[in-house]
């Protein structure tokens, strides 16, 4: 079963088996709706921002330095 956003109900409802019909009020729905501020809003499986995965190589390359930064300062101490 498929949800896409019911304009009669304001929420992602499930749909029929064609994704044109809302399950509970039986009006058509929108496929790739757009919020408030004309973003198309994501569903499951889409992929984050690339600016996401930037902060988040960033991230995993600081925790890496702190971690070796660690080990040295582990060894020098004991």
């Amino acid at each position: 079963m498929t949800s896409a956003w019911c304009d009669t109900c304001s929420a992602y409802r499930p749909t029929d088996g064609s994704g044109t019909v809302c399950d509970t009020c039986g009006e058509a729905v929108t496929v790739g709706h757009n919020d408030a501020h004309g973003q198309q809003e994501r569903t499951v499986g889409q992929s984050a921002p690339w600016h996401f995965w930037v902060v988040v190589v960033a991230l995993a390359a600081y925790l890496l330095w702190r971690a070796v930064v660690g080990v040295q300062w582990a060894i020098e101490r004991f």
